[in-house]
């Protein structure tokens, strides 16, 4: 971190904890190595951003005080955003043309193509980030591409892509059969594409060996550059000192409870719950989880947001509240301090990217719970490619996972047997395979090295450092 600056990078994320959190842990990596690294966030999740080495710019996305909920609608939020955010990023850019750093690359989510036109029309370099898998990024580019055409039916399936095991409809982006579902997300996850090939470089939060074939299969399209994963030093490498989260929360997680609770349990006993940032249950679902839990006879910390304890079955809380031996109910926690402890022997998740790729880096057994989106993609890997766990079955009638089906997955995983087994060595094996791709020499680790070197030359070309 004492290194004398060789450029500064601009970094731009999507201001959902689920797209901040990779492409702030980005900024870091380039940080420790010699970079000047700034990154530009919300007026709205601005002072949900602390982390040392990172400076912090606000630029406008239109609703300043209270950002995706104020606008009402993610038409209405894009298109604000990518009016507002193209002038206030200009701002920013311009704003240090004239300091000792001025900027030379902006890293932007690739959820903001307008990004690489205002870093082109100031002369500097650009790059999109995704922040989705290598997989679900290449399902999208063959759907952008018309390689791969909406809606998905039944009869279509398997749909077989180069590089991607054949995928069925459970396993697909859970709109492909409904386009007409999700447009604005659709049209989001479509724009990506719509300007790569003017990008310098192009950024994934995945690494080599974690999906190989998929990169090759990629590269007869667009070649990217595999970073991650993207998650805190200190759950790795260890080279980022003090890197023990990535220094941006929404929420306030309740760290001492959590760990508290979880030091009085034996190695391996605790079901950790938790379904993300983004995703809803139904109450239906939320009792059969609860039951099912409760039924399974394992130790779980479960985590539920304030905006779902309602959905809870009275019965169930009551018994959770009263007796804390067996479970624990909080509303927001460290998740990878969760995931690093001792006494957790499972993972309950909705198979977002960056839980996945958590799970996979601290070496837990997963158990997919994946409700929409890139989710079921990742819970097909987590199954039958990296094989770290086990998917549940839904319930064909209600769509949604029944107590017994939970409690039949829990004991596959937690349970001694030859599959618990498997899971759990190959689990411990993709965690150093994880931690060998960021540590000095790895995949990912030459990648950035890759990049340093092509931004140094640039600014010494323009004498801009």
């Amino acid at each position: 971190m004492e290194k004398a600056h060789e450029g500064h990078v601009l970094v731009l994320p999507y201001p959902s904890q689920g797209h901040i959190n990779p492409l702030l842990q980005f900024a870091k990596r380039l940080a420790s190595k010699g970079l000047k690294a700034t990154v530009a966030t919300t007026h709205y999740t601005l002072s949900s951003i602390s982390t040392p080495y990172i400076t912090v710019e606000p630029i406008s996305d239109g609703f300043d005080d209270g950002g995706f909920t104020q606008a009402q609608s993610a038409e209405v939020f894009l298109e604000s955003f990518k009016s507002h955010g193209s002038r206030t990023l200009t701002q920013v850019i311009k704003k240090h043309e004239t300091t000792k750093y001025p900027i030379t690359c902006v890293v932007y989510d690739s959820f903001f193509p307008w990004a690489l036109d205002v870093a082109k029309e100031n002369g500097i370099l650009g790059a999109p980030f995704f922040t989705n898998s290598a997989t679900v990024s290449a399902i999208f580019s063959r759907i952008h591409g018309e390689t791969l055409r909406l809606p998905v039916r039944l009869e279509d399936c398997p749909v077989v892509l180069p590089g991607i095991p054949p995928l069925y409809l459970e396993d697909l982006p859970s709109f492909l059969n409904a386009p007409e579902s999700y447009p604005a997300y659709l049209k989001m996850k479509l724009n990506q594409f719509s300007n790569l090939e003017k990008a310098d470089w192009i950024f994934c939060n995945s690494f080599q060996s974690l999906e190989p074939e998929v990169i090759k299969g990629i590269g007869e399209q667009w070649s990217a550059k595999l970073v991650g994963p993207m998650v805190p030093s200190s759950y790795l490498d260890g080279r980022i000192v003090g890197d023990k989260g990535y220094g941006a929360s929404l929420w306030k997680p309740l760290e001492h409870q959590c760990t508290k609770w979880l030091e009085t349990k034996p190695q391996n006993s605790v079901v950790y719950v938790s379904f993300g940032s983004m995703v809803s249950l139904s109450q239906e679902e939320m009792e059969e989880i609860s039951w099912g839990l409760q039924q399974s006879g394992f130790n779980f910390l479960w985590v539920v947001k304030d905006s779902e304890t309602h959905k809870l079955p009275k019965g169930f809380l009551e018994l959770t509240t009263k007796n804390q031996e067996k479970g624990l109910i909080v509303n927001w926690c460290n998740q990878l301090e969760l995931l690093a402890h001792d006494s957790v022997g499972c993972f309950v998740t909705h198979c977002g990217w960056n839980s996945t790729l958590e799970g996979l880096s601290l070496g837990v057994p997963m158990i997919g719970v994946p409700k929409w989106a890139d989710q079921l993609t990742g819970a097909k890997f987590i199954k039958d490619v990296w094989c770290v766990g086990v998917r549940v079955k839904v319930d064909a009638e209600f769509g949604i996972v029944g107590r017994e089906e939970l409690v039949s997955c829990l004991n596959e995983v937690m349970n001694v047997g030859e599959k618990s087994l498997q899971v759990k060595k190959n689990a411990k094996k993709w965690r150093e395979l994880a931690k060998e791709a960021i540590s000095e020499g790895g995949s990912s680790d030459k990648a950035i090295d890759e990049i340093l070197m092509a931004l140094k030359g640039f600014c010494k070309k323009r004498d801009l450092c």
